[in-house]
């Protein structure tokens, strides 16, 4: 088997998509070009799509998300089709899988002190505590003693990308209410007129 693992700090609908432009690359470097073209059958490793969820949207523990969701026509005989499993690993979710994996638990343990102390500090005083208490206590603590700088660094932008995220989500809500108020305000006029 080939598994191909992606993390999303933000739900996206369109991984299918993007992993199909992984495995395709991944086949055509597994793959003599000559041979595409012999009467023997190719053989290649099949794939899995798994993407771990950590965002701070509320999500299902486990979801599908399909290739065919995004054709623009509905079809009702999917030729190309590739399914990939979403799974929630932020704590409390899929507990027998973080029971199994002692590394995603602990990641999900150290993001969730991220979260709770950048609501008392900077994103990058949030991050220094977390990675410093996680290695006091044994959480991620080879891979953060050996990789703390670059861990701190994408941890920084990780949360900062997602801050930027909702806060342009948050911006088009209220750009959407002041144009609907707008509008309102237009028909009002608009029906005094009369």
């Amino acid at each position: 088997r080939l598994s191909l693992y992606e993390h999303q700090s933000t739900y996206n609908p369109n991984m299918p998509l993007s992993l199909l432009h992984y495995i395709s690359d991944l086949y055509e470097s597994m793959v003599n070009p000559i041979k595409l073209y012999g009467s023997s059958p190719v053989q290649i490793p099949p794939p899995r799509f798994i993407v771990f969820y950590n965002g701070t949207v509320e999500r299902p523990e486990r979801e599908e998300l399909c290739l065919s969701r995004l054709y623009s026509v509905e079809e009702k005989e999917i030729w190309l089709e590739l399914k990939a499993v979403v799974l929630n690993i932020n704590m409390g979710h899929n507990k027998e899988l973080m029971e199994a994996c002692r590394t995603l638990r602990e990641y999900a343990e150290y993001v969730r002190r991220v979260r709770q102390y950048r609501k008392e500090m900077s994103i990058e005083e949030a991050v220094e505590r977390a990675i410093t208490e996680c290695i006091a206590e044994g959480i991620l603590r080879e891979f953060l003693m050996k990789n703390r700088a670059e861990a701190k660094a994408v941890s920084i932008y990780e949360y900062s990308e997602e801050e930027h995220i909702r806060m342009e989500r948050e911006d088009a809500f209220q750009a959407g209410i002041e144009q609907e108020k707008i509008n309102t305000n237009r028909k009002k006029i608009e029906k005094y007129e009369k």
